[in-house]
């Protein structure tokens, strides 16, 4: 746990509580709580992250506020969910200058292990699909493009992007450091299901909640070899935001 940033971890933790309160007594819209929430969530997660990679504190706080600029932003529709493209290419920026070599980002990769990953988000996702239709009678639906849309931009820039940089780049690489795959592999996957599991927005029916468990260990486990297999963050990236496009697609008829 060293070079946990415990002071901004605790101030995300004090303003969620803070704007719950607020909700409570009608000074703040219900939607605060939402965007209090998953600005906390995934800030937390990405902030960990950087500080384990030895990034500053002021390009921490940078996405921290444009996670929760972005979580705002996307109330106003779809196109405002363009704004979760802003963590996205803040990370990118601090990858390009070399920042973030420490969560394999912004190290060279072949394109083909980049390739890879992708395939194996396809193979993933088209199980998926396919056993999401026919055991639980939920199918690919067309008619809910503009929410589709919101959602995978929220992933790009918020869920899979923070996942992927503590779950597999941040915690995976620091206990394979200490233990062997196996291990540092279970560790993370482990600690990445739970955090779905507690997440409001998962659906708490018992048939999807079993299917979330395995398919999320699949995903988490795959994506710890793509890592340790490739030294990028990239093969994973690629993977985890396909499989969970294909996800979005998904409703109930």
């Amino acid at each position: 746990m060293a070079g946990t940033p415990l002071v901004t971890l605790a101030a995300l933790a004090t303003g969620v509580g803070a704007v719950l309160l607020l909700v409570e007594l009608a000074v703040l819209p219900p939607q605060a709580a939402g965007v209090a929430g998953v600005t906390a969530g995934h800030g937390a997660l990405l902030a960990t992250a950087l500080a384990w990679a030895r990034v500053g504190s002021a390009a921490r706080v940078v996405a921290i506020a444009l996670v929760g600029v972005a979580a705002a932003a996307s109330h106003f529709g779809a196109l405002g969910s363009c704004a979760y493209l802003g963590p996205a290419l803040w990370v990118g920026f601090l990858s390009a200058r070399g920042r973030l070599t420490g969560l394999g980002l912004g190290t060279p990769v072949s394109p083909w292990r980049v390739a890879a990953g992708g395939l194996l988000g396809v193979g993933l996702s088209a199980h998926l699909l396919f056993s999401a239709s026919r055991t639980l009678g939920i199918h690919v639906r067309a008619d809910h493009t503009f929410a589709m849309l919101g959602a995978i931009a929220y992933d790009i820039g918020a869920n899979v992007l923070a996942a992927e940089c503590f779950f597999r780049g941040a915690l995976f690489d620091r206990a394979e450091r200490r233990w062997s795959f196996a291990v540092a592999a279970t560790i993370a996957t482990v600690a990445y299901v739970l955090r779905y599991l507690v997440d409001p927005l998962l659906p708490k029916s018992a048939g999807l909640m079993v299917g979330a468990v395995f398919y999320l260990a699949l995903l988490g486990g795959a994506n710890c070899w793509l890592l340790s297999w490739s030294g990028s963050l990239l093969p994973g990236l690629a993977s985890a935001s396909i499989f969970f496009a294909a996800y979005r697609t998904l409703g109930a008829r």
